[in-house]
């Protein structure tokens, strides 16, 4: 989908493999630079739903570091400032393979990794980046807090896309419906992370990319 100024909008879904796949046929095409644009968890206990995050880096789960492109995100953290958008920089974003869906694990997390917030896709586009020898940057909004707990019987009721399947979700809830009170929560902070995405898209719809260069977003 093209964005401003020569940006690409890619969909790649959620994980770390679709996300590689999609910033490797970005790059393929001749992209100058790559993004991600997305939601995240919490694992310091400090960032709440709807907090904005332009991390220095970006920390998989065995430990190796891709730094963010610095100038890069300077012009991201700026131009957002001036619309009135704060971002928590100078943090380190983890990439994880699964949901952390506990605050127990959560914490380990924070714990071991020291850092911030967790996604599932940022280091798999990083290690691309890296390889080609691209920009990268990664700009996500906070959904689950540090200590909200994601029960896993409704997270098999979310697609590949991050939306409800009502039919799964309707039946589990028809099984479990005691998990039907947690639903409030999780939908109110969805949709605080998705209005500060928004807010950020149509503040710097093209994420202040390197002048002249392509940037692929996931």
């Amino acid at each position: 989908m093209p964005l401003a100024d020569g940006c690409v909008l890619w969909l790649s879904g959620m994980g770390p493999e679709a996300a590689r796949k999609a910033a490797q046929a970005l790059a393929d095409a001749g992209a100058g630079a790559l993004a991600t644009f997305g939601v995240a968890g919490a694992l310091d206990a400090g960032l709440r739903s709807g907090t904005l995050l332009c991390p220095h880096g970006v920390l998989d789960g065995d430990g190796r570091t891709y730094m963010t492109d610095p100038a890069w995100c300077g012009r991201l953290r700026k131009r957002l400032a001036s619309a009135g958008l704060p971002v928590v920089s100078g943090i380190t974003l983890l990439s994880s393979c699964r949901a952390l869906s506990t605050p127990e694990a959560k914490m380990a997390a924070h714990s071991r990794y020291a850092a911030a917030a967790v996604d599932m896709e940022s280091a798999a586009v990083a290690a691309v980046a890296a390889d080609r020898n691209l920009p990268f940057a990664t700009l996500r909004a906070i959904v689950d807090e540090r200590d909200d707990a994601l029960p896993e019987a409704l997270q098999a009721a979310i697609g590949p896309w991050g939306q409800p399947q009502l039919p799964r979700l309707i039946a589990t809830l028809a099984r479990r419906p005691w998990l039907l009170s947690r639903l409030p929560r999780l939908s109110s902070c969805m949709d605080k992370a998705l209005r500060a995405l928004r807010a950020a898209a149509k503040a710097a719809p093209n994420l202040e990319a390197p002048a002249a260069l392509q940037c692929g977003e996931t």
